[in-house]
This record gives structure tokens, C-alpha cells and sequence, in this order.
């Protein structure tokens, strides 16, 4: 029996996959890939993600304003998403968070824009998906003056005590292909020590390819090198990593 996975981050509409985006998504149906969570990255991009959705059912969509694109994002885009988010009926809101890592990046201007996203999510009542690079304590701080909010750290990198207290509050933790290099130690360690109730598998595609696939672009069907590598790190079956995570999306993002 094909195992069933939800891949809870794929940037399907990026301009990579614009060649064969049909392509992709049959491959990764032809590996038990059932649902996608597309999450967005600017005003731009999201009418190219509403079109992106329509080419099948399993797709769902986040719409949002990623930290890397700081310098593209306007105060009138935040009106422009609560308009999206009343009238598209998206499964989150996100991509949103901060990014500290990548220097140059306005912290300030993505403080804003987070709070303003996070209160966003609390009036639509929806989950958010995060991206935090060097920012975990300061993402926790603005959820905790938010309790009622759910979500995923997506690619998480954070501690083990920054975890637990991501948990605490009710969030997922998203993993990816890093997991799958012997390197990534704190990570793989992640994997083992947390409760698989927590995880969420993603592709991150068309970036973060798993070790097999090292210097490629990354896609979605890639996501059961990440089931397999999830399985051996904790000595259990596939079919419960898939089980187990496939219904933690579900129950996450509605699907």
C-alpha cells in the first residue's frame, strides 16, 4: 500500500517549475504526495498561486509576505491581504516571520509586518506558517501576546528548548531535506527527541533538496527521502511517519 504524505510547504508557483509544473505534480502524486500547502512570499506572486491552484485539488494555498522580501513589501499590501484572506478562504496565512540571518534585511520593517500578519491570522482565525532564521526568541515573543494562534515553524533550526516552547504553544515543526545529510546533527537529533506528533514533513521546493538529490531543484515527489530518513533517525515503520504527520497537516491546516 503507497503511503499518503502531505507536503506542508512547497512554493509550487515559483518561476522554476514554470517548464513542467504539470510534470512535478504527477510525479509527486506517483509518490503518495496527496496535498500541498503552497505558501506565498509577496503580493505579486499571489494571483500566480490562485492559478497555480487550479490545477488540482490536492493544492492549498497560504497567502502572505515572506522577511526576504522585505524591500518589496507596502503598507497597502497588508489591506491587500485581508482582502485575500476574506475572499479566498486560504488554509494559513504566511509565509511570514523574520529572517535576522541575511544581513541588510530592514528588522525593523519585519517586525511590522509580522505583528501585522500574526493579527491578521487572529482575526481570520487561521494557522500561520513561519519562517524564522536567528529569530526564534523573537518569534515566540509576539505568540505569546497571541495565544489563541496555531501554526508550523517551517524549516526549523532552533533549539530543543526553543521547540518545546513552540509546542507548548500548540505549534508544528516543519522538516525538510536537511534532515537527510549525516551533517545536520542538531536537527536529525530534533527528529529523534521530539514527539512525532509534532513534526510536519515539507519539500521547501524548489530549494532544500534531500542529500540524493544535492545541487538539484528540489520537488515535492522528493519528500519520501525525507519519510525515510524521519523512519531510520527514530527506528519506526514509514507508514507510521506518514500516517502520523499526514494527519497532524490535516488536522493543522483543515485539509
Amino acid at each position: 500500500m503507497q503511503l499518503q504524505l502531505i507536503d506542508s510547504h512547497c512554493h509550487l508557483d515559483d518561476p522554476h517549475f514554470d517548464v513542467d509544473r504539470r510534470a512535478v505534480l504527477l510525479r509527486a502524486t506517483q509518490a503518495g504526495v496527496v496535498a500541498q500547502l503552497l505558501p506565498a512570499v509577496s503580493a505579486a506572486r499571489w494571483p500566480v498561486l490562485k492559478d497555480v491552484l487550479a490545477l488540482s485539488d490536492g493544492l492549498y494555498a497560504a497567502y502572505g509576505l515572506h522577511p526576504m522580501f522585505i524591500d518589496q513589501h507596502k503598507e497597502a499590501h497588508l489591506d491587500q491581504l485581508q482582502h485575500w484572506l476574506a475572499h479566498e478562504k486560504p488554509v494559513a496565512v504566511g509565509e511570514c516571520g523574520l529572517d535576522f540571518f541575511i544581513k541588510g534585511l530592514d528588522q525593523t520593517a519585519q517586525l511590522h509586518f509580522f505583528h501585522q500578519q500574526l493579527d491578521l491570522a487572529v482575526q481570520f482565525n487561521l494557522p500561520v506558517v513561519i519562517h524564522a532564521r536567528k529569530s526564534v526568541d523573537q518569534v515566540l515573543r509576539a505568540l505569546r501576546q497571541r495565544p489563541t494562534l496555531t501554526g508550523v515553524c517551517h524549516c526549523f533550526s532552533g533549539s530543543e528548548q526553543q521547540a518545546k516552547q513552540l509546542i507548548e504553544r500548540g505549534f508544528k515543526l516543519g522538516f525538510g531535506g536537511p534532515i537527510t545529510y549525516p551533517r545536520a546533527l542538531k536537527l536529525r537529533r530534533l527528529v529523534m527527541q521530539l514527539p512525532l506528533e509534532v513534526l510536519l514533513l515539507e519539500s521547501d521546493a524548489p530549494d532544500q533538496p534531500d542529500q540524493t538529490h544535492w545541487g538539484e531543484r528540489n520537488e515535492p515527489a522528493y519528500l519520501s527521502q525525507v519519510v525515510q530518513t524521519v523512519a531510520e533517525l527514530r527506528g519506526i515503520e514509514q507508514a507510521q511517519v506518514a500516517s502520523v504527520t499526514t494527519n497532524s497537516a490535516r488536522q493543522l491546516f483543515q485539509f
